[in-house]
């Protein structure tokens, strides 16, 4: 979840030369509404649209149209575009086109394509992005939601004649909120565009006056956009999608309304008490009517392994078959792939794999689950990279010519990657051997964790503990904590609580973060009794707006089930008491009240804003651990990930098998026994002596290895903040080893390993790794760190200042107890700022 400082809410700053995928789009979170709303690249279909005969289907699969029978097995290729992807499908009432979405890389256009020649023709060119087309009845007008001109979701119409758009123009306009928002933007969005059958009437979903939700449905005159007016009040994260029935009355929508996840419900042109039409656990989402009203087609995710699936369903009787492409006609010659993959000893693994065909889009098997990163270089890349995870071995049908694979297991194998002659109407066997590099043994005994994974949020995918283990084990990892949280007003994963599932070899652990857009978000370890609730906090503008529990509470009823407490994703900036105009992060308090055991310091934030925060409490001899996770939606398309990218590397000498014994590895967390990584590998003795460890100040024997799948820039030993000594790298900069001697005062030291900016190799801001530091003197607390004391009771001061201006605690009590907690824990860095 995205970092709950108030003064950063976008997102992590971008590395040098790393940009955000559709950077034009000027929303929070992207994130969020990137999976939740812009079709994404999926093997299988995310949306259709009914051919006049109600016998046949256009849909999108895999980036390309193509149009099936409904009880056939063959589909047929409508589109296919070089280093582009087409989505959105619409087609005219007449049958002889079809307009939709194309992704390039770069924006999202509209098309139209011929259906007679299969000649397609660009409608915009503006470079924004434009989704959701939909034709008027009469095929002379088209709607469509942009961002062109604000950054904005924006509803837009336009005439449509043969030379494509005229008169294009906002049906509605700009219009800021007069509440405040968190997840979305200040302005207004209208989205989820649906024509009523006489062509005069829209309607969309608009979130006015709207603080937590993607909004209510919608009407609105074409020719009278004043008198737009609020149908439903309802809440779907970006799903709803109406489509209103032939007969005009009924409005068909998506919903999770009250469940944890999204259903097809009926309302009515009048905003009619809604009734669900489907039952279940997975999604229905993209719904569509059928001509003659007696057909739904949806896109389903519930099936034995969770990926899209296009289905249609009876509306009378509710019978329900799959369309599924067993055979496919493709525009162009095509080839296959059949890739194996083994490790440094020649065991077969699971791997990530990202295929690049000769067409420049991205490829994977029919089954697999594609997903995509997200930012990129764009002057390096003509797009995201996109990945799936392999059990080998796997086929993957790629168009002729030549393919571009790579492969990766870990950390702890260097990366493989090989142009492949694919060659029409063949298959073509690809081994991938990959190459150890582990670090060497006398630097641990080691286990990984992702200490923040949310296994489903909502996404395009439905994941289980099963698949998800086979992600992790895909990407080397030994231990997943699956965090379960809320998205809105739905918790996806509660039902997950409390379970044990044996997921060999990889452990899953089902484990809660605790939300609030004030305080901080909190990774809660291990909680042996319950879940927290209500997991809501300081959620302005609802009956849970007040600030009360602050996070010290929930860190002690944590506590109270024996549960680690870390603070996850923390800064994407580093906090400045004199000039961030709010500042509401409770990280210093609960620390000097003795409740975090641990912090991202690798993870969905800035890598060195959050160090250097941590370095200053290390400074005054806080033990904080470093933690690290990733943050990924494991069910989403465009995934913040992949899972695994951050990661801890937990020494567990002499503890038993950390894999399976979970008090091991959190023993190991909480001692700060390891480092913290999204992808070198390091290893640091002082005197044999490793990190979690205290020696006495003096005259040390360093001894330090570095192990990475990508070149590293720096290399350096950290002692209470500053560099002390630097190290070259030579070759291939991804394998150093090092030893002298060096002289040390009271306090810490560290090693980490770190790059100036992005690598296209590496899914994150830039590459970045830090061991935990290894305690110099009693109490490891820093000679002359009083300045730093001084920065916290600042920073604390700033945090009653924005608590004691809330309006909102549930009663006086509330208000109080939480300023006694941040005013004791000022004075505890008071006294630490005192001269000695």
């Amino acid at each position: 979840m995205a970092a709950a400082l108030l003064v950063s809410v976008a997102g992590p700053t971008w590395a040098d030369g790393r940009e955000a995928v559709l950077k034009q789009v000027d929303l929070p979170h992207s994130y969020y509404w990137r999976e939740l709303y812009l079709p994404q690249l999926t093997t299988g279909p995310s949306s259709a649209a009914f051919m006049p005969d109600g016998q046949s289907l256009v849909y999108s699969m895999a980036g390309s149209l193509w149009r099936q029978r409904i009880g056939d097995d063959e589909a047929v290729e409508l589109t296919r575009a070089d280093d582009a992807y087409d989505y959105q499908p619409d087609v005219a009432r007449d049958g002889r086109s079809v307009v939709f979405t194309r992704y390039d890389g770069n924006a999202m256009e509209l098309w139209r394509l011929d259906l007679a020649n299969g000649r397609a023709q660009a409608l915009t060119r503006g470079g924004a992005v434009n989704v959701e087309p939909r034709l008027s009845p009469d095929g002379k007008r088209i709607a469509w939601v942009s961002t062109q001109g604000t950054g904005h979701f924006n509803l837009f119409v336009a005439d449509l004649g043969p030379d494509g758009l005229r008169n294009a123009r906002p049906l509605l306009g700009e219009r800021k909120s007069n509440i405040d928002r968190y997840y979305y933007s200040a302005f207004d969005h209208a989205i989820n565009p649906a024509w009523s059958p006489d062509g005069k009437t829209l309607v969309f979903v608009g979130n006015a006056e709207v603080a937590w939700g993607s909004g209510d449905l919608w009407s609105v005159p074409v020719d009278a956009p004043s008198q737009a007016k609020k149908l439903l009040s309802e809440e779907t994260s970006w799903s709803a999608r109406p489509d209103i029935a032939p007969d005009g009355k009924r409005v068909l929508y998506a919903s999770y309304r009250g469940r944890q996840t999204h259903q097809l419900w009926l309302t009515t042109m009048a905003g009619a008490a809604p009734l669900p039409v489907t039952f279940g656990d997975g999604e229905r989402r993209n719904a569509r009517w059928s001509p003659d009203a007696r057909r739904i087609a949806y896109i389903g995710n519930d099936g034995a392994d969770g990926n899209t699936t296009l289905m249609v369903m009876d509306v009378v009787g509710g019978a329900t078959r799959v369309v599924e492409a067993k055979r496919r006609r493709t525009l162009a010659p095509t080839a296959r792939l059949v890739l194996d993959v083994a490790d440094g000893q020649g065991r077969r693994v699971p791997a990530r794999v990202s295929v690049t065909g000769s067409d420049g889009r991205a490829y994977a098997p029919s089954s697999a689950w594609m997903h995509a990163d997200d930012g990129f270089d764009r002057a390096k890349l003509r797009s995201e990279a996109h990945y799936f995870h392999c059990a080998p071995p796997c086929t993957i049908d790629v168009p002729a010519g030549a393919a571009d694979v790579t492969v990766q297991h870990g950390f702890a194998h260097a990366l493989w990657q090989k142009r492949i002659d694919a060659v029409a109407g063949r298959d073509t066997a690809v081994r991938a051997q990959l190459q150890a590099q582990a670090l060497p043994p006398e630097f641990g005994d080691w286990i990984s964790a992702d200490l923040h994974v949310h296994m489903n949020y909502g996404g395009h995918y439905r994941n289980t503990p099963q698949r998800l283990a086979a992600q992790a084990q895909a990407e080397d990892l030994d231990v997943v904590e699956q965090l379960i949280v809320n998205k809105e007003e739905r918790i996806p994963d509660i039902a997950q609580f409390g379970r044990q599932d044996d997921t060999t070899p990889v452990r899953i652990e089902h484990a809660q973060e605790y939300h609030t857009s004030f305080w901080g978000h909190l990774g809660l370890l291990n909680l042996r009794s319950h879940y927290l609730t209500p997991d809501f906090t300081a959620y302005r503008h609802t009956a849970l707006a007040s600030p009360y529990p602050h996070n010290g509470v929930i860190a002690d009823l944590a506590d109270a089930q024996q549960g680690l407490v870390g603070y996850v994703h923390p800064f994407d900036t580093v906090p400045d008491p004199a000039k961030d105009p709010v500042l509401s992060h409770q990280l210093p308090a609960d620390v000097a009240h003795g409740k975090v055991d641990y912090l991202e310091v690798v993870g969905f934030s800035d890598h060195k804003a959050t160090a250097s925060v941590w370095y200053r409490l290390l400074n005054l001899g806080f033990r904080v651990s470093a933690g690290a996770g990733t943050d990924a939606m494991a069910n989403y398309a465009s995934l913040r990930g992949p899972v695994g990218m951050n990661r801890v590397f937990l020494d567990v000498s002499g503890q038993g098998d950390g894999r399976r014994d979970h008090a091991s590895m959190l023993s190991a967390l909480k001692a700060g026994h390891g480092f913290a990584s999204n992808g070198p590998l390091l290893g640091l003795l002082l005197d044999g002596r490793k990190p979690g460890d205290t020696v006495a100040a003096g005259t040390h024997r360093f001894r330090l290895a570095l192990r990475s799948p990508v070149a590293v820039d720096h290399v350096e030993l950290v002692h209470n903040g500053q560099v002390v000594k630097r190290f070259e790298l030579a070759g291939d900069r991804r394998t150093l080893d090092a030893e002298g001697d060096i002289a040390l005062g009271d306090g810490w030291l560290l090693l980490r390993a770190w790059n100036d900016g992005a690598d296209p190799l590496l899914l994150d801001l830039y590459p970045y790794a830090t061991t935990n530091p290894v305690w110099l003197g009693k109490t490891g607390e820093v000679p002359g760190s009083q300045e730093d004391a001084k920065y916290f009771a600042a920073w604390i001061g700033r945090v009653i200042e924005a608590a004691t201006a809330r309006d909102d605690y549930n009663d006086a009590g509330e208000k109080s107890a939480t300023l006694d907690y941040l005013r004791q824990a000022r004075e505890v860095y008071a006294r630490m700022a005192e001269p000695r």
